[in-house]
């Protein structure tokens, strides 16, 4: 997959530190295996700002939701993936940064053409998002093909 810019100033904190300069990466591997995903086989490490993903991805979904939970944190500006290998490579989603004033629905219409294909959106960003109205300016999300 590569390297993805984050915005640093914008995100969730890390077991309540102010943002990844105060964590580790022992805090980001316990915040990212507490989602439930399958990923015990990705390793994380810390570069200043930017965080290093390794090791091997149960799929391309799995990945994708690695780099958005990681990415999404107060003091991250990069995840690299170049050391993560996909057991079960699918089709790469696209990812949207939200702006002022979005919601779901209007980013499904920009997406797909369809407002109404947000819940499409809102499955693709589970467990990271927990309702369809709770997203901010500065996050990114997962837009997936549509099948």
């Amino acid at each position: 997959m590569g390297f993805f810019s984050f915005i640093k100033d914008v995100g969730d904190k890390i077991f309540g530190k102010a943002s990844a300069a105060e964590a580790n990466a022992e805090d980001i591997k316990k915040d990212l295996d507490n989602l439930g995903l399958d990923t015990k086989d990705l390793e994380v490490k810390l570069e200043g700002d930017k965080v290093v993903l390794s090791g091997t991805a149960k799929d391309q979904e799995t990945l994708e939701k690695a780099v958005l939970e990681v990415g999404n944190k107060m003091g991250v500006a990069g995840v690299t993936t170049d050391g993560v290998k996909v057991a079960n490579a699918g089709a790469e989603s696209k990812f949207y940064t939200v702006k002022k004033g979005d919601t779901l629905s209007a980013i499904s219409k920009a997406c797909y053409g369809d407002a109404n294909k947000y819940m499409v959106i809102f499955e693709a960003n589970k467990p990271m998002l927990t309702h369809p109205d709770k997203i901010y300016p500065g996050q990114q999300l997962r837009i997936p093909p549509l099948k």
